[in-house]
């Protein structure tokens, strides 16, 4: 249904039709304002004709709680990806009738989006939306005549990252974490550093999977879901030794608490562009400059598809050229 009102000296148009958000857009003549508003809701109600019979009255938020009760729970990234469907869920979007859901809706979703956040972002929110829909289809039975996100253009993601410390900047992160009043902030930065774990590896590490003797970490339970034995740098045993073992984990610490303190930190030391995981980034590449080759790497750091870990091998040619025989 559209409407005109008359602001000041110009005539806004607004658009509202079932299955969308509202269009506006302004003019300088009513007759203009009167003529976009035809031309845009048959436009828009040609794209409403679904070819097959679809479940009535049911949203597209409904089937994004529903998959957030019933499947999310299963995955490694539940937390986050239960934030993720809801917000959506929330969003106009979510108002969605899912007897007329069209490509069209999605494309105007991906380009309100890019506005606010990055590409990366909006990649990961349209391939949720379109598992969502594929569970739909293929196992709740819900009669949805085809999955719009198939043909739907995503974004560019993010690109890799590279970032590493540079001259100076852990000894000041150091610095201030030290002066921080939980004691374990500085040693997990070096930890983290020191073995290129992950921040959830970290975080579940437990004392009965250390072996400080042998010099190993025994990770369960992990990301891509398989268990690794970690080897441990004489550095890394030292900062373990340091550490008090009343608590059966090794750094008894929230992932809210890190986070803060690693931003206080990074504030303090005037450092910028620089996250946590990116000490993960930090080791790997200190263990390709140790010389260790793609897969003793890749079984630290427990990377499956060792094409990953090309990204991290910012070798220095110098290194590489002392390993040449002398003729």
């Amino acid at each position: 249904m559209g409407s005109v009102r008359k602001r000041g000296k110009r005539w806004n148009a607004q658009v509202r039709v079932a299955g969308w958000n509202s269009f506006t857009k302004t003019f300088s003549s009513k007759s203009d304002a009167l003529d976009w508003i035809t031309q845009l809701e048959e436009k828009l109600r040609s794209h409403l004709k679904p070819d097959a019979p679809v479940c009535n009255n049911m949203k597209l938020g409904e089937l994004l709680l529903r998959y957030c009760l019933e499947v999310s729970p299963s995955h490694k990234g539940h937390i986050p990806e239960k934030y993720r469907l809801e917000k959506i869920a929330a969003s106009w979007i979510g108002d969605l009738d899912i007897r007329y859901l069209n490509k069209q809706q999605f494309i105007k979703y991906r380009d309100d989006r890019l506005i606010n956040v990055k590409g990366g972002t909006v990649v990961a929110e349209l391939r949720l939306i379109k598992r969502v829909i594929q569970i739909a289809i293929r196992q709740w039975g819900i009669g949805i005549p085809y999955n719009p996100l198939n043909d739907l253009q995503f974004p560019k993601g993010s690109t890799s990252r590279n970032r590493r410390l540079l001259p100076g900047e852990l000894e000041k992160l150091l610095i201030h974490a030290s002066s921080q009043k939980n004691p374990l902030i500085a040693p997990i930065i070096e930890f983290a550093i020191e073995t290129a774990m992950r921040r959830s590896e970290i975080l579940n590490l437990q004392w009965r999977d250390i072996d400080l003797q042998n010099g190993f970490a025994f990770l369960y339970n992990t990301k891509n879901r398989d268990d690794r034995r970690v080897p441990l740098t004489k550095y890394c045993r030292t900062v373990l030794q340091r550490l008090p073992n009343s608590n059966p984990f090794v750094f008894p610490i929230s992932a809210t608490c890190i986070h803060l303190a690693w931003n206080r930190a990074k504030k303090k030391s005037d450092i910028t562009d620089l996250r946590f995981h990116d000490l993960r980034h930090e080791g790997i590449s200190r263990f390709f400059e140790m010389g260790l080759s793609v897969p003793e790497v890749a079984l630290i750091s427990g990377h499956k598809d060792v094409r990953q870990l090309f990204r991290y091998a910012h070798l220095n040619p110098e290194n590489i050229y002392k390993k040449y025989p002398a003729f």
